[in-house]
């Protein structure tokens, strides 16, 4: 991401669309969107008769359309903004309305689309906008992003014994859509901003060499597909070999995934601070190890107090991975092209994989198994780490990043 060429071009954006207000509301909103799909699974399977496999394809419909939201960014960043949140709205109107499950994968593929161009085109202008503290910036976002992925969980749990899902889904829906309506009136006689570097910046860096640059994707590959077969199944999982009997086990189900987030959220809070202590490899490699371990001792769980510990451990396990590699990844002075080719490459592990894992539960009539790909995944990534080889004169800035 690109900074503004000075205090002067930093105030005017400050004074123009979209507003801060805005931008956090927005995140809330796409962290509930990203993890809409887990909580209410259960109730999507009911309702359609669905098999394992089919509603991971409603899990792949979506990180496929977050996928091509996110790199279909223009520098046009207020109209992308626009038609995120449009894209957004509509989808999942669509998906409040849809009948069945093919109609439902195209509608939340849309609305998968507007939630990736939303998460991509907010980042990228809160970077811009603060650039003085750009970290930070981006480091209070995101938090708001987790804070919504961690409310979604939680609503589901309060809300679907009340309200009909429909009515549910329309109301998240028109939400979008009236951020989409507050952008339209602030950008209303502004043009649409580039993303414009600093003068400092003007000269972009070669990048990286392109085994290394794949090297990278296969990560992060690996890592949305991990990250997302555990969010995406394990309030299924929770439901099926958990049960504790009685009217709230899709409750109690739903806020097992709460703990996993809780875990993530507040263990990503503290990894920032570990890795100024401690070498980013190192930290990265604790948590796939973790991972690995946990994800197995996940798979043997027969009651929900021991699904419930698990979950939290996974999410304090996984919540060091993604920053530690891409603290690895900047110290390899990447152009601004494959950072973003490399963030979205996770959107495709995110897609494939739980799908996969669908498929594998229905063929072996069982979750459990099915909990080998996440396992594979972990074990992957830290055979790809512990084989990777840093050029000895950017190993010890890579871990400062």
């Amino acid at each position: 991401m690109a900074e503004d060429s000075g205090m002067a071009a930093g105030t005017a954006l400050d004074r123009t669309a979209p507003s801060l207000s805005l931008m956090y509301s927005g995140s809330v909103l796409t962290g509930l969107g990203t993890m809409l799909l887990g909580p209410i699974l259960p109730l999507l399977a009911h309702r359609w008769g669905l098999t394992d496999a089919q509603g991971g394809t409603l899990l792949l419909a979506q990180f496929c359309g977050a996928f091509v939201g996110g790199v279909t960014v223009t520098p046009k960043l207020r109209r992308d903004l626009l038609l995120g949140f449009a894209a957004a709205g509509f989808g999942l109107l669509g998906f409040a309305l849809a009948p069945g499950l093919w109609p439902a994968c195209a509608a939340i593929a849309i609305g998968g689309a507007g939630i990736g161009r939303t998460i991509t085109v907010t980042n990228v202008i809160a970077g811009r906008r603060f650039a003085a503290s750009r970290g930070n910036a981006l480091m209070r976002l995101n938090f708001v992003w987790s804070f919504g992925a961690m409310l979604s969980p939680i609503l589901a749990a309060l809300l679907t014994p009340r309200f009909a899902l429909e009515f549910l889904l329309e109301v998240f829906a028109f939400l979008f859509l009236f951020c989409a309506l507050a952008q339209a009136l602030q950008t209303r006689g502004l043009a649409s901003e580039s993303v414009v570097s600093s003068t400092s910046e003007r000269v972009k860096t070669e990048g990286m060499a392109t085994s290394a640059f794949l090297f990278f994707c296969g990560v992060m590959v690996l890592y949305g597909g991990l990250e997302t077969c555990l969010s995406g199944w394990l309030t299924t999982f929770a439901l099926r070999y958990g049960q504790t009997g009685g009217g709230n086990s899709l409750a109690l189900s739903q806020y097992t995934f709460v703990l996993l987030l809780m875990g993530l959220t507040g263990g990503r809070a503290v990894a920032s601070f570990i890795l100024t202590k401690m070498h980013d490899a190192t930290l990265q490699r604790v948590g796939l190890g973790l991972a690995a371990v946990f994800t197995a001792a996940l798979a043997t769980a027969h009651s929900a107090g021991a699904i419930a510990v698990f979950a939290v451990l996974l999410g304090l396990s996984l919540s060091p991975v993604f920053p530690a590699t891409f603290s690895i990844f900047i110290g390899r002075g990447p152009s601004e092209r494959q950072a973003g080719l490399m963030i979205a490459a996770s959107a495709i592990g995110a897609a494939a994989l739980p799908w996969l894992m669908g498929v594998v539960s229905t063929r072996a009539n069982s979750l459990q198994v099915a909990l080998a790909l996440p396992f594979a995944a972990a074990i992957g990534i830290l055979v790809m780490s512990l084989s990777e080889r840093r050029p000895a004169s950017i190993s010890s800035e890579a871990s400062g990043v």
